[in-house]
């Protein structure tokens, strides 16, 4: 895959997709133990919220590895990495495991002016039922050939996302910080319908010059304590 258009606020955004695995002994606990930690989990992503803002994500029984994702941006990835301190030993939290993370900042398009709603999902606050996200690079030849042959395909790349109007996009830039260049994420409501996207994408002649768009991860947006719960 490739991003449909990369376009992003003017001022940065630190956003980050932290994916959470639960060790089997939390399964073991009593009830009671359970319900507290949950609660004091979700008490930690509340009282950060000023600063933090969250969205909770289940990746139960879709990605071996990972069975809850949050959705956090910020305009400081400091506070974002104290939030992670404080969750990672409050109640459930003392039992999740980081596996996977993936993170970057928001920045003006060098292929689009302007931002269309399409393009906007990081800053809204409604969130689609379904949450696609994966790192994302480019060969060496990508930079290298001409800035408007990189133009004009990637002209061609926009067009055909726009074509599909209700699929949303973040992008993020990670060039430096990670060993991805960009991370792609998708919302949508229609799964069949977001595959169709990925499809008519991959014919494009920017195809060329992916490098790398793996490992790739489908999430279902769920209340923060919904997605708690089913982890156990």
């Amino acid at each position: 895959m490739q991003p449909i258009a990369e376009a992003a606020t003017a001022q940065p955004l630190f956003v980050q997709f932290l994916f959470l695995k639960a060790d089997p002994a939390w399964r073991r606990l009593s009830r009671t133990a359970r319900e507290d930690g949950r609660e004091a989990f979700a008490s930690v992503i509340e009282d950060a919220a000023s600063e933090v803002t969250t969205y909770a994500y289940s990746t139960l029984g879709l990605k071996v590895g990972s069975e809850l994702l949050l959705w956090r941006k910020s305009r400081s990835p400091l506070a974002v990495q104290e939030m992670t301190g404080r969750l990672l030993q409050a109640g459930i939290g003392a039992y999740l495991e980081p596996s996977y993370s993936m993170f970057g900042f928001t920045r003006p398009s060098s292929y689009t002016r302007r931002l269309n709603s399409q393009e906007q999902a990081v800053e809204s606050e409604e969130r689609a039922p379904y949450l696609i996200v994966y790192p994302f690079s480019k060969t060496s030849d990508w930079y290298l050939i001409g800035r408007d042959a990189r133009q004009g395909m990637m002209n061609e790349h926009i067009r055909i996302g726009h074509e599909y109007t209700d699929v949303r996009q973040v992008l993020l830039y990670s060039t430096g910080l990670d060993d991805q260049e960009f991370i792609v994420a998708y919302e949508t409501d229609d799964l069949p319908r977001f595959q169709s996207l990925v499809i008519d994408l991959r014919s494009t002649e920017v195809r060329r010059y992916t490098l790398r768009d793996t490992p790739i991860f489908t999430a279902f947006h769920r209340p923060l304590r919904e997605a708690l719960a089913l982890i156990g």
